[in-house]
């Protein structure tokens, strides 16, 4: 190995793989490099075969490769290379009379080529610094169209995957927010979704699956299918959540993983929401009083005792104008502040009260951001808002 230095160039360092079996042609090389003025550090090898260790690494900025090796030749050389280090700069050393080969080769992938006996350091120096550039270049647009993809097929995907609701008649107005805690993560393990059943009735689900990651985030998806697949089918109350319990198990497979959820069923005609907490916490109720949490009998998460079917339910008169939010625990169990007391509930209620006046979806949004502002990046967990308001419901005494 040999590392020259040289003067300030595109990178500081030029790392060159010469593959190479003739020990004349390989010092005549070493030698017009140095005569280049390039920073390089160069390693020679005189086989594939010996080169596979160092091609392999990514280590190489430039590859000097000779079409005639002991153990390959030609284009097939040349594949192999390119095979071995698709992000490296490849330039193929041909012969006097192989006028086509060059040609063939840069048409095969390789970003040059030199024919040997006709390298002057100069040629050499542009040639080994084109090369190396447009190898990064290409290789920067290839990331750069697989980011585009990426976000493309994830667009895709969240629109397949976070609900759109299914209203017919009702005046609810809906708004909801879901923000996965992962970093560039798509979805996590909570869950929401809203419908309004062929009874009239509207119907809504807040859940969060225990854990993190893909699992938790699977499960999060078939449980929010389910629930609406089921809703649609008639299904209601401690029967609907026996039917999600029982997919909870099934999808879980050897994985521990429980779920808590509220089901929230509305009813414009008389006036009420009867409420099912599977492990999870009251919504909050928004009147022009203010806004608190609905007291509501609780029920056991699902998948934590299997078949034990406690899940009752409450029945809460409505006024005839206001609004319920529903949520995950990824907007209370953030920090408060400087210190590290969390938020919790009372923290969330007396956020909620000092936001100024805004539109259902703007006040939704603000109270996320001041959650996360004074959680200050502390703690991570997936969040999902559910809020719906309500005007002109019967009026109770």
């Amino acid at each position: 190995m040999t590392i020259v230095p040289g003067a300030p160039s595109a990178l500081a360092l030029y790392r060159i793989l010469l593959i190479e079996d003739d020990p004349g042609d390989a010092v005549l090389v070493e030698e017009l490099l140095h005569d280049t003025g390039l920073p390089f550090e160069l390693t020679t090898r005189t086989s594939l075969a010996e080169a596979r260790t160092e091609l392999a690494s990514g280590r190489a900025d430039c590859v000097l490769l000779d079409l005639h090796l002991p153990d390959v030749s030609g284009i097939d050389a040349l594949t192999a290379v390119r095979t071995l280090a698709p992000h490296t700069a490849v330039i193929v050393l041909t012969g006097l009379s192989e006028a086509q080969a060059g040609a063939e080769a840069m048409a095969a992938g390789a970003q040059d080529y030199l024919v040997k006996g006709k390298v002057e350091p100069d040629l050499l120096h542009r040639t080994v610094r084109y090369a190396v550039y447009r190898s990064r270049t290409e290789r920067a647009s290839a990331q750069a169209q697989a980011a585009r993809q990426r976000a493309e097929e994830n667009a895709r995907l969240e629109r397949g995957l976070l609900p759109q609701p299914i209203l017919d008649t009702s005046t609810v107005k809906v708004t909801s927010r879901y923000l996965p805690g992962a970093a560039l993560a798509l979805l996590g393990g909570d869950f929401l979704d809203v419908v309004e059943g062929d009874d009239g009735l509207l119907h809504a689900v807040v859940g969060d699956v225990s854990g993190h990651g893909p699992d938790a985030a699977a499960l999060g998806v078939f449980l929010r299918i389910a629930w609406r697949s089921l809703v649609l089918g008639g299904h209601r109350g401690e029967d609907l959540l026996h039917l999600m319990e029982r997919i909870l198990i099934a999808e879980r497979g050897s994985h521990s993983l429980f779920a808590t959820c509220t089901l929230l069923t509305l009813d414009q005609r008389v006036g009420t929401v009867t409420l099912h907490l599977a492990g999870h916490h009251e919504p909050l109720l928004t009147t022009a009083e203010g806004t608190r949490e609905v007291t509501a009998a609780h029920g056991v998460a699902l998948g934590i005792v299997p078949g034990l079917r406690s899940w009752p339910s409450t029945t809460v008169p409505l006024p005839s104008t206001g609004a319920l939010t529903l949520y995950t625990d990824g907007l209370t169990e953030g920090h408060s502040g400087a210190d590290n007391d969390r938020l919790g509930v009372e923290g969330l209620l007396t956020l909620i009260e000092n936001l100024p006046p805004a539109d259902p979806a703007a006040h939704v949004d603000r109270l996320i951001q001041e959650t996360h502002r004074l959680n200050a990046g502390r703690h991570s967990d997936d969040l999902a808002a559910l809020r719906l308001d309500w005007g002109d419901l019967p009026s109770h005494p």
